[in-house]
């Protein structure tokens, strides 16, 4: 770092302490739960689907879920002069029980990229910007990809996308009720899911709608389902329209044009960031959240000449859950099969 970047770093670095009440950053601290929840809104702030789902701190590493869903019929009438009223449970937590694991949220950043960071007047919120939103992306990523918690130490060579980090929202609906809300292989051939003319599914539209039947009937009516559709089911499905109805001047400009993504099977649809371009889900986004333990997060922030860097360590117990499995289902995005344009699938 050069003398100015120095300064700025060490600025930096007094106001983190103040903030977390330490007497310096460059030891490893414990955050409080009031600041760990100041933290956490923040990095979810950072990126914008993380602001749809719930973030949610926990004192216990294991326990009983906490949001759960709405489900029951409540109005009733009861003749008092006989019996007492009694009261309705309308909370659902489908499986009760949350488990965190310890995941660490390791960053760096090189000595010329922050002195070229020095010349913005914005340079401590740049740096936590920065710092936040690979946190995000990397939390988002794993609730859609990781199907396993490996221990000791995960193997990031192996698993890219952190599939050995946690178990995210996919997989826990998968090992659900051995699967039964996880469609994984149609009528067409073994072990594939065939979306399109002639498949399992003639379309998309024919797809969401036999996602939704799988979905317990008591959520399937309460109007905040939603359809999370991958970039390449979208692709094909627009393809399609283009197809049928394209070489219309009309028409084509409206498809180009298109900015809200149509309704499929009667829901709107949407996708996230890293979600699998082949993937499906249907529920609603209330029902998804990410469990923190509230007095587990550590964190440091070293220069470390020996590598010419700044090193910004975190680390938390942390654990994806889905409040209500039975308002949920989606398709093995793996299994999914799209026309390949010669009559075959691919």
């Amino acid at each position: 770092m050069n003398f100015k970047t120095k300064k700025l770093f060490n600025d930096m670095c007094s106001a983190m302490a103040a903030t977390y009440g330490v007497s310096s950053v460059a030891e490893q601290f414990s955050v409080e739960p009031t600041i760990a929840q100041e933290l956490q809104d923040k990095i979810t702030e950072s990126f914008g689907f993380l602001q749809l789902v719930n973030v949610i701190g926990v004192a216990e590493l294991k326990g009983e879920k906490v949001i759960g869903s709405v489900t029951g019929f409540v109005p009733k009438r009861t003749d008092t002069d006989s019996r007492d009223r009694q009261t309705s449970d309308v909370l659902s937590l489908g499986s009760k029980g949350y488990e965190l694991h310890p995941v660490e949220y390791d960053t760096h950043i090189k000595y010329k990229t922050i002195d070229s960071w020095a010349k913005f007047p914005d340079f401590q919120a740049r740096y936590a910007g920065w710092v936040r939103k690979a946190i995000s992306l990397s939390k988002l990523r794993v609730g859609w990809l990781g199907t396993s918690c490996a221990f000791p130490e995960t193997k990031p060579a192996d698993n890219p996308n952190g599939e050995d980090v946690n178990k995210g929202w996919l997989q826990l609906l998968r090992e659900f009720n051995s699967g039964a809300q996880w469609f994984t292989e149609g009528a067409k051939a073994p072990g594939e899911i065939r979306i399109g003319p002639g498949g399992d599914f003639e379309n998309l539209d024919a797809a969401v709608h036999a996602c939704k039947q799988m979905i317990d009937e008591l959520h399937r009516d309460g109007g905040d389902l939603v359809a999370l559709i991958g970039g390449d089911l979208l692709a094909e499905d627009k393809a399609q329209l283009y197809t049928a109805q394209g070489q219309k001047p009309t028409e084509k400009e409206r498809i180009e044009n298109q900015a809200i993504i149509r309704t499929y099977g009667g829901l709107p649809a949407m996708t996230a960031p890293f979600f699998p371009g082949r993937g499906l889900l249907i529920t609603s986004l209330d029902n998804l959240s990410i469990y923190y333990q509230e007095d587990s997060i550590r964190r440091q922030v070293i220069d470390n000449p020996k590598r010419n860097r700044i090193e910004d360590f975190n680390s938390l117990n942390e654990g994806y859950v889905i409040e209500d499995e039975t308002k949920a289902a989606g398709f093995e995005f793996a299994h999914v099969k799209l026309p390949d344009g010669a009559d075959g699938w691919q």
